[in-house]
């Protein structure tokens, strides 16, 4: 009995640190006329600057590639290098009025 509850618990630990997190934070946001959808797919704060994150969202189901998200300065960072400043009520809203809560 002791035996299978062991054996259980660590093969129930394996799986769990095996497998990696997919879950997604899903926020409803009101743009003008329309509603949409934002999801943080994956996210990590910067060590050297803790006011940068390395996201990726999706938007209403479309998944963007990641981006560096700059909540000092209000700007994403694209991966091609491009910056673009945060649109009202958009992902870089989300990510840092959420994340920076203290």
């Amino acid at each position: 009995m002791v035996k299978s509850f062991i054996i259980l618990t660590v093969l129930a630990l394996s799986l769990a640190i095996a497998l990696p997190a997919q879950a997604s934070f899903c926020r409803h946001v009101k743009v003008k006329d329309s509603e949409r959808v934002i999801c943080i797919e994956n996210i990590k704060r910067s060590a050297k600057n803790y006011w940068e994150y390395r996201a990726q969202v999706s938007i209403d189901g479309v998944k963007r590639k990641v981006e560096i998200y700059n909540c000092r300065n209000r700007i994403r960072i694209q991966s091609d290098g491009t910056v673009v400043r945060f649109q009202p009520n958009g992902a870089g809203e989300l990510i840092c009025s959420i994340l920076n809560k203290r």
